[in-house]
C-alpha cells in the first residue's frame, strides 16, 4: 500500500463538523503568522522550497494588474508533519489565497480556465516590481477554482490511462490487468491511496504519475492523521498517538479510567439542569472525538449522544464527554487489524436506541460491517422520524443498513471480491422484560 501526496494540506472549511475535527488536528507549536515563522530557519527554508515548488510548476508571472480587475491577498500556513515513531518528518509551508473562505482547498495542478490575479507574498515581494501582482496559471491553494480544475484533470489522466471511475463512489478509480491484476487508487483531495496485487503494474503506475504530476511517493505510515502499520500477519490501523494528544489537550492524562464509553441508559437532554460550560472547549473535544472515530467504532455512539449539545452545552454534557476521554485513557492502543490471506463473506448488525432521544423522542440507528476479521465501516445516527415501537425502529435501522449493504456489495464487486449468496444483517432487538436479544435476519 502506497501513499502519495501530491501538494499539500486538505481542504479547511468544508462543513462546520469536519472544521471542528480539522481544527482539533492543528497543534499548538505551528507558526501562526508569517512574522513569527520567518524568524525560524526551518520554517524560512520550508517557504523557500514552496516558492521554488510553485516557480517550477509555473503556476504564476509576475504582470501589473489590469484596470477593472482586482487581486487576492495570500497568506502563509505551517504545518509540522510526523513521521510513523512521532518524530518530525518535515516541515511545510504552504501559500493559501484568501477570500474565498467557503472554498478552502490544496491544489496546485489544475489548469484555471479565467483570469485570476494574486498579491505578492510577504517575504517574497521581487525589488523593483513592488506594485505588480501574479497572474496564475495555475490552481493556487485556497481558490474556489482549485476543486473544479484539479479534479478535472485527475480524471482525465486516470480516463486515458485506462482507469475505470467507480459510479458509486466518485474519488475511487480502478484499472484492470490481465490474470485478474487489479490497481486501486483513492483520491483525498490532494493525497493519493494506491495499492495493487502487482508489483510491475503499481510500479508503472507511479512512475506515469510522477512524471504527469510534480508529487511525493511516500511510504504509508500515517494518511490522514491515522497512523498505518503493515505487518507480516496484516494491516493494523490506529490514532494511538493522537488519542494521547487529546488527554493531554484537555487535561485528563491522569484521569481514572473507566471500562465503558458511557453510562449504561445514558439519556441527555437539551433542556437539562446545570451550569453552562465553555462552549468553545466543548466543541473542541467534541471535534476532537469525532476525528478519531474513523478508528474507533467502539465509540461511536458515545460520540454520537454528546455532538448533539454543542450549541448549549452544561455541565452534565461535558460530564459524558470527559467519559468518554476516561475510557480512552485505559484503551489508548486500541485499532482495528485487518488480517492477510483471509477471505470471508461481508457480514452486518444493526441496532437502534428506541425513543433515546427525550427531546424529540426520536431513536438511534446503529450498524457496523465485518469483512475479514475487521470492521470496515460503523455508523451511530439519529432517525428522522419518530418511530412508535422499539420493532418499527429496528426497521428503520435495518433498511438503513440494508442500504448501506447494497453499496458495499457493489463496491467490494467493483474490487473483484464478489459476495456470493445474500448479506446476513444481525439486528439485536430489545424485547420487554427480558434484557438485549441477539436475532438474525437475513436481510438481503
Amino acid at each position: 500500500m502506497e501513499d502519495f501526496e501530491v501538494t499539500g494540506i486538505p481542504s479547511e472549511n468544508i462543513d462546520s463538523i469536519d472544521s471542528i475535527a480539522h481544527y482539533a488536528l492543528l497543534s499548538g507549536c505551528d507558526p501562526i503568522s508569517f512574522e513569527e515563522a520567518v524568524k525560524d530557519s526551518k520554517w524560512k527554508h520550508a517557504m523557500n522550497e514552496e516558492i521554488e515548488s510553485i516557480e517550477k510548476n509555473n503556476t504564476w508571472e509576475l504582470v501589473k494588474l489590469p484596470k477593472e480587475h482586482k487581486f487576492i491577498g495570500v497568506k502563509w500556513v505551517y504545518k509540522t508533519k510526523l513521521n510513523k515513531d512521532g518524530g518530525v518528518d518535515k516541515y511545510k509551508a504552504r501559500l493559501l489565497a484568501l477570500g474565498y473562505n467557503k472554498n478552502l482547498s490544496a491544489f496546485l495542478q489544475g489548469q484555471l480556465e479565467e483570469e485570476v490575479y494574486v498579491d505578492q507574498p510577504l517575504g517574497y515581494v521581487k525589488q523593483g516590481s513592488e506594485d505588480q501582482v501574479y497572474k496564475l496559471n495555475k490552481a493556487l491553494y485556497g481558490l474556489k477554482q482549485a476543486p473544479r480544475s484539479w479534479y478535472s484533470r485527475v480524471a482525465a489522466y486516470f480516463l486515458k490511462n485506462s482507469f475505470i471511475k467507480y459510479p458509486y463512489e466518485h474519488t475511487l478509480y480502478i484499472k484492470y490487468g490481465l490474470n485478474k491484476k487489479i490497481l486501486i487508487v483513492c483520491l483525498y483531495v490532494d493525497d493519493l491511496i494506491c495499492t495493487s496485487n502487482d508489483k510491475t503494474l503499481l510500479d508503472e503506475f507511479k512512475l506515469s504519475m510522477m512524471k504527469e504530476f510534480d508529487m511525493t511517493d511516500l511510504v504509508m505510515h500515517y494518511f490522514l492523521g491515522i497512523e498505518v502499520v503493515q505487518l507480516s500477519i496484516g494491516i493494523f490501523i490506529s490514532q494511538k498517538k493522537y488519542a494521547s494528544k487529546i488527554l493531554d489537550r484537555f487535561k485528563m492524562k491522569e484521569c481514572n479510567p473507566v471500562t465503558t464509553p458511557s453510562e449504561v441508559s445514558l439519556k441527555l437532554s437539551k433542556n437539562g439542569v446545570g451550569k453552562k460550560v465553555n462552549t468553545t472547549m466543548y466543541k473542541q473535544i467534541i471535534g476532537s472525538l469525532m476525528y478519531l472515530t474513523a478508528t474507533r467504532p467502539d465509540i461511536m455512539h458515545a460520540v454520537n449522544l454528546v455532538n448533539r449539545y454543542m450549541e448549549n452545552p452544561i455541565e452534565v454534557h461535558l460530564l459524558a464527554a470527559k467519559r468518554i476521554l476516561r475510557y480512552l485513557k485505559g484503551t489508548v492502543d486500541f485499532g482495528i487489524l485487518y488480517k492477510s490471506g483471509e477471505k470471508s463473506s461481508l457480514i452486518g448488525f444493526s441496532d437502534s436506541d428506541y425513543a433515546g432521544n427525550p427531546d424529540y423522542r426520536k431513536s438511534t440507528s446503529g450498524a457496523v460491517f465485518m469483512l475479514n476479521s475487521g470492521a470496515i465501516t460503523w455508523s451511530s445516527k439519529k432517525q428522522q422520524i419518530v418511530t412508535l415501537s422499539t420493532t418499527e425502529a429496528e426497521f428503520v435501522a435495518a433498511a438503513s443498513t440494508s442500504c448501506q449493504a447494497i453499496w458495499l456489495r457493489r463496491l467490494l464487486e467493483m474490487l473483484d471480491y464478489q459476495q456470493h449468496g445474500p448479506t446476513v444483517i444481525h439486528l439485536l432487538m430489545m424485547l420487554m422484560g427480558s434484557g438485549l436479544m441477539g436475532k438474525e435476519r437475513d436481510v438481503m
